[in-house]
């Protein structure tokens, strides 16, 4: 995931790292904090793939500085990975269904419709099997259990009428 968040920020303008760690602290940073740790060689990544290129040059402090920018090629992977399936790990789910969702915008009306489409099936997929869980005479969850499965469920159900609003919302933009 912190290749495509790298990719988005980097759509907007080049950026050094530390231009590309503030940006994504600023767009992301309610559902995401990567450290440098993390940046550092998924920068090694893309440029690698080619999916970035960089450059060096003196930085307004006056110190020498990697700029980073995206490629054509970069836009596409950057695509491709707004579209890639969702993880079955619901855990997973919601922090990846965020960060895709607010890139969404790089997406055009179509994709973004079937993006949202797919993020909503998989949301009820997890809805259902919270049910599921919730309702199984022989399953014997403690009362904490319960009361996680059952924030679980809200959770769920907030999630799917959000995307119900954002789908509503791109249909009326179309």
């Amino acid at each position: 995931m912190i290749e495509l968040i790298i990719l988005f920020v980097l759509t907007k303008r080049e950026l050094t790292m530390y231009g590309i760690q503030k940006a994504i602290s600023s767009v992301f940073g309610a559902y995401t904090k990567p450290s440098f740790g993390a940046i550092k060689p998924a920068l090694k990544r893309l440029e690698a793939s080619e999916f970035i290129r960089s450059r060096r040059a003196m930085s307004e402090g006056g110190k020498q500085s990697g700029f980073y920018s995206i490629t054509n090629e970069g836009n596409e992977e950057l695509k491709r990975l707004i579209l890639d399936d969702l993880s079955e790990n619901p855990l997973q789910f919601f922090s990846n269904a965020r960060i895709k969702i607010s890139c969404a915008s790089f997406l055009s009306d179509e994709e973004a419709s079937a993006l949202l489409l797919r993020i909503k099936t998989r949301a009820l997929e997890h809805k259902f099997s919270a049910e599921n869980i919730l309702n199984d005479e022989y399953t014997h969850l403690s009362f904490y259990q319960r009361v996680v499965l059952d924030n679980a469920l809200c959770e769920y159900q907030n999630f799917v009428t959000l995307i119900e609003t954002l789908e509503k919302e791109n249909a009326r933009n179309s």
